[in-house]
């Protein structure tokens, strides 16, 4: 198994449990709050990927790199738990949450100078049909056997 494919696996399990745990949250606090805990969380789980090497050792440029993406995720996480406390499905908003690769896939051809194939393009596009389907709002059951029924 390739090493980056066991960090995949990481993700989508730890992410997969992290959207209930973030829905019911949602239901009792803040997003600004869940924001702060989150940050905890992370501080909690630093000293276990702290890098080897001192911060020293890396250019300015690179650091605000690190600092913008940090900046970025915190306001994505915001959205997120915004999202689901303003009364978002988990089962919709986490999904279409999880189109957050798109913008990199559209830039990177441009800013990475990576080639996109045919494939990705359509898996692009099949999970752009997915959001649009899961977001669809189901009609109650008792409406629509009424209005099949012609009344």
């Amino acid at each position: 198994m390739q090493t980056w494919l066991i960090y995949v696996i990481v993700v989508l399990v730890s992410w997969g449990v992290l959207g209930i745990f973030q829905k019911v949250a949602s239901n009792y606090i803040s997003a600004e709050s869940m924001l702060v805990w989150l940050i905890v969380g992370f501080l909690l789980f630093q000293p276990f990927v702290y890098p080897s090497k001192p911060l020293s050792v890396y250019s300015t440029k690179h650091i605000w790199y690190g600092l913008l993406s940090g900046l970025l995720s915190n306001v994505g996480a915001w959205g997120l738990f915004e999202a689901m406390k303003c009364g978002g499905k988990a089962s919709i908003v986490s999904p279409f949450c999880a189109l957050y690769p798109l913008p990199v896939v559209f830039l990177a051809p441009f800013v990475f100078h990576e080639k996109v194939t045919l494939i990705e393009a359509i898996g692009v596009l099949c999970a752009l049909i997915a959001v649009v389907l899961l977001s669809q709002e189901a009609e109650p059951v008792a409406a629509v056997a009424v209005a099949s029924s012609g009344e």
